[in-house]
């Protein structure tokens, strides 16, 4: 809205001057959760946005969806309509001028209305050469001669409204000197053209002089001969797509009656002479396209080349809603062009689009990779966790029966000692020192029965560490994206990669990935890595580059944390040749077991996640559990993120 001061008070009315100031911003947070998801369901970045913009935002339309209302304009055009309106028109003036000429003849005795019968009589049957035949009959009827003369007047306007748009309203009582003036404008801008086409070197005053003559007749006002040639040729070839559309028999008739626009034969050839210009200088205009009207609304010719002008806009605009083509960008789409056929409401879903697609590339949230190809930036990546941890955040809120501390995410570990009991110490009792106390207790004061008291109370001593080194090993078998376990994997990384970063600086998160081989990945790899078809769920190898990990940080807490949906089948020989086999051979397990009590030795407790119900995988995982001292946990998809932050912050308790 602006408001107008008037002297009475304020006049408020739509905000015409550029975007509206009070327009909400983009949401960029909610457009990059959803181009992370794709992104990290396999989807490239420069993919994800694509389709984001696509299907558009909770309160702005896609791209989809414009695209589909622009076809189901083009639909209604041709459904409701069909070409042969100006035929139609002639026929009817044509019918009732014929009426009132035989109604006026009738009731005379002489020889000459006979005559006059008799000319109507022999008519050609077609309607062009029956009006042509008339050219020069001296009608009796005054409705007659009106309908005639109608006839005339209809064909100059249509004509000259096919070629100049908005033409047929400033012509609606044109007379003999504006007939003289347009033929005039028409062979003066048939010489400007020819002498363009020559290459004249003074055309550009020559347009000028043309313009200041004639510049009524262009509202477009084209400042040079190229802008004037692009105007007319566009409209020009709307013309003759719409003859193109018509029967053969229809596209005679036209021709044929043509010849009497405004009675005067000149206008059809200067536009004939025109129309050749304008085709040699813009060959490549679609000059030979047609379309297929079938409705019952009849078009003039002027409104069936408005009707094919409107058809080609919607063509247009539908390929750059499309953005299918080499450097495509939102700001490519004709924002008036879209309003004029959509509405106003269309023009701003593009413009926030445009918006948006601006904002994300100008706020760095895509950087291009060293092989060129486009990728999250960091900024984007922690947005992404920042999202992903908020989530599970919640997701652990609702959680009962949890006892919130004051120390929550401190290491501890046991020192082998224990301590009298403090008010507020939350460590764990060491169970037989305490009875131990409480039986020496009891005897030395003479009781029979051994009863527990505060006093008595010791609890194992732990030493605080101030840094964890965290593994978290995922499994990026096959059977991982073939269960829908793709995404949640990689949130869950995201989640913890976030906490750690933001809370907990000073632990050192290592990610892993294990299928066939096993690697170490960065975040940005892994939010983008791709599901590929890929047999072994190499297990050993991710523990033993977890356990690499843990050494280089002997003074950290050590943190193991796997997310499988299967057991392992394949492990690493020592040349480095992943051997993979279903069933599991018992060397593959053995080299797992092996690997996980070393990592047992180095004093990490593995806590597997495990997604799946198989048997041979619980029975596994348990014993991981078993020999490290750890746990498993068994969650849902939507609850693995809070069970994998969850664990990690009662590991560092």
């Amino acid at each position: 809205m602006t408001a107008v001061p008037l002297p009475d008070g304020y006049s408020y009315g739509p905000w015409h001057d550029g975007p509206d100031p009070l327009a909400p911003p983009a949401d960029l947070r909610d457009a990059l959760d959803e181009i992370g998801r794709d992104v990290m369901a396999g989807a490239s970045p420069r993919t994800a946005l694509e389709e984001m913009l696509r299907r558009g935002t909770e309160r702005t339309a896609g791209l989809d969806e414009l695209t589909r209302r622009l076809w189901q304009r083009r639909s209604q055009i041709q459904r409701r309509n069909n070409l042969d309106g100006t035929l139609q028109e002639v026929q009817r003036l044509l019918q009732e001028a014929l009426d009132a000429e035989r109604r006026e003849l009738f009731p005379d005795p002489d020889d000459d209305a006979r005559f006059r019968e008799a000319q109507l009589d022999a008519l050609p049957p077609g309607t062009a050469a029956a009006v042509n035949e008339l050219a020069n009959y001296d009608w009796r009827s005054e409705q007659g001669r009106e309908n005639y003369q109608q006839i005339r007047d209809l064909l100059g306007q249509e004509l000259m409204e096919s070629r100049f748009q908005g033409m047929k309203q400033a012509l609606q009582n044109a007379g003999p000197e504006d007939v003289e003036r347009i033929n005039e404008m028409l062979n003066d801008l048939n010489d400007l053209l020819d002498a363009h086409a020559r290459g004249a070197e003074d055309i550009q005053q020559r347009f000028e002089d043309f313009m200041g003559k004639h510049g009524e007749f262009f509202p477009e006002n084209p400042q040079n001969v190229e802008e004037l040639i692009d105007a007319l040729a566009e409209r020009s070839a709307a013309a003759q797509r719409m003859l193109n559309s018509m029967s053969a028999e229809q596209r005679a008739e036209l021709a044929q009656l043509t010849q009497q626009a405004f009675g005067d034969p000149r206008l059809a050839q200067q536009l004939s002479r025109l129309d050749g210009q304008l085709r040699a200088a813009r060959p490549g205009e679609d000059w030979d396209g047609s379309a297929r009207f079938r409705g019952n609304n009849p078009l003039g010719m002027g409104e069936g080349a408005q009707a094919m002008q409107d058809l080609a806009e919607l063509d247009a605009l539908a390929e750059q809603l499309g953005q299918s083509y080499p450097g495509a960008r939102l700001e490519d789409i004709d924002l008036e062009a879209l309003e004029a056929q959509l509405g106003k409401d269309a023009g701003v879903d593009a413009r926030r689009l445009a918006e948006l697609e601006r904002e994300l590339r100008r706020q760095g949230l895509f950087e291009r990779a060293a092989d060129g190809s486009l990728r999250l930036s960091p900024k984007a990546l922690r947005r992404l966790g920042e999202t992903a941890l908020s989530d599970i955040v919640n997701a652990l809120r609702g959680k009962t029966g949890e006892r919130e501390t004051e120390s929550a995410g401190a290491a501890g570990e046991p020192t082998g000692a224990s301590r009298p009991w403090r008010f507020g110490d939350m460590q764990p009792w060491d169970v037989p020192r305490t009875i131990r106390n409480a039986v020496l207790r009891s005897v030395s004061v003479g009781e029979r029965q051994v009863r527990l008291d505060v006093e008595d109370v010791e609890v194992v001593e732990t030493e605080h560490r101030t840094r964890a080194a965290v593994a978290l090993l995922v499994d990026t078998s096959w059977s991982m994206v073939q269960e829908d376990r793709w995404l949640p994997m990689k949130r869950t990384a995201l989640a913890l990669h976030q906490l750690i970063s933001t809370r907990f600086r000073n632990d050192a998160l290592q990610l892993i990935t294990f299928g066939r081989y096993a690697q170490s990945v960065e975040l940005p790899e892994l939010v983008g890595l791709e599901g590929a078809w890929e047999q072994g769920t190499n297990a050993h190898h991710g523990l033993l580059l977890a356990g690499q990990h843990l050494r280089r940080h002997p003074d950290a807490q050590p943190v193991v944390l796997m997310v499988t949906d299967g057991e392992p089948t394949a492990h690493l020989e020592p040349d480095g040749e992943a051997v993979f086999d279903y069933p599991p051979q018992p060397r593959t397990l053995l080299k797992t077991l092996s690997e996980v009590d070393r990592l047992a030795k180095l004093g990490a407790s593995i806590s597997v996640f495990r997604l799946g119900d198989d048997p041979r995988l619980t029975s596994f995982v348990d014993l991981i559990a078993r020999r490290s001292g750890g746990r498993v946990i068994a969650p849902d998809l939507d609850g693995l993120g809070a069970a994998v932050v969850g664990d990690y912050l009662r590991t560092r308790r």
